[in-house]
């Protein structure tokens, strides 16, 4: 079953790791329905948003995925709600 989920991800530096996020929610285009992007060039750092609808293993691995990168910091907040 699908769900609705929030990824928030701030990106120190955003100019040394951009590259790499990008390049990674480029893989999990099919489920992206959103995305906001904010940045702080004063303080060095970028706020992103993303709207999903997937599965728990896409939410939890695109999440995962974009944790693991250097200066990215990343949180999900899923629905309980489940889709068909």
């Amino acid at each position: 079953m699908r769900r609705i989920a929030l990824i928030s991800a701030i990106l120190e530096e955003p100019e040394k790791c951009q590259h790499q996020f990008n390049e990674v929610v480029a893989a999990y285009r099919p489920i992206i329905k959103g995305r906001m992007g904010i940045p702080f060039d004063e303080h060095g750092v970028s706020v992103i948003s993303l709207t999903v609808v997937g599965t728990l293993d896409e939410i939890n691995s695109l999440t995962g995925k974009l944790g693991r990168l250097e200066k990215v910091t990343v949180k999900a907040s899923i629905s309980k709600k489940q889709l068909p």
